[in-house]
């Protein structure tokens, strides 16, 4: 795959842009408290970051109805929101990371199981959305693995998918972009482990995201 031909590069959020996970786990546990439901664990919570917030409510609690899930759902928007709010943290280099990619002559954007809301707040604590020239978000199309958010993406971009590579830290990320034809690239620094992510056969499984551009400059030939 000859370097020229990679235009674009679609990164996931939570996990692998920003180091969120402990807001999540808290928000979720806090929702599932205030419901009074049986508890999840903190691996199992990890487990759901990066689906959308009613498919990771479906996965945690498979008996509970519809409606019930949207009850969870709306708790878990409040307590995180209350909980995390101005406190955006991102994985170190990543501002680094991205001018570099950004100089490099990439094109970015993001697909994340968060919220618009939710991702537009991010962004503009961290004040990184003018290196993305689009972002789609789980509560506008389908949920991650379904390649929806990827297929968005690419059509507005005018991008095709062997132009594409997208990069993620859960096997959510690596099969929507197998679903969407896409190459995937891993970092295990995130919610799911080297050997998880490597079931699912990356291109790369980075331990660092400043690792990329590099990796893109040698490999990508």
């Amino acid at each position: 795959m000859p370097k020229q031909e990679i235009k674009l590069l679609v990164f996931d959020w939570d996990g692998t842009l920003a180091d969120s996970e402990q807001y999540i786990v808290n928000a979720m546990q806090s929702a599932i408290v205030q419901l009074n439901l049986d508890m999840r664990s903190r691996d199992e919570i990890r487990n759901i970051i990066g689906l959308g917030l009613m498919e990771a409510a479906g996965v945690l609690f498979p008996d509970l109805k519809q409606a019930e899930h949207e009850i969870l759902a709306d708790s878990y928007r409040k307590h995180y929101s209350s909980s995390a709010k101005g406190k955006t943290t991102l994985f170190p280099d990543v501002v680094e990371t991205l001018y570099i990619l950004q100089k490099q002559g990439f094109k970015m954007a993001i697909a994340t199981g968060k919220s618009r809301k939710g991702l537009d707040n991010s962004l503009r604590e961290t004040g990184i959305e003018d290196f993305f020239h689009m972002t789609r978000c789980a509560d506008e199309t389908f949920s991650k693995p379904h390649p929806g958010m990827l297929l968005d993406i690419m059509d507005q971009m005018f991008v095709e998918p062997e132009n594409t590579l997208m990069v993620g830290d859960s096997e959510y990320d690596l099969l929507m972009a197998k679903n969407a034809n896409v190459a995937p690239v891993a970092v295990s620094y995130g919610t799911q482990t080297r050997e998880r992510l490597l079931e699912h056969n990356p291109l790369a499984c980075l331990d660092s995201l400043n690792e990329l551009p590099d990796w893109l400059t040698s490999n990508i030939d």
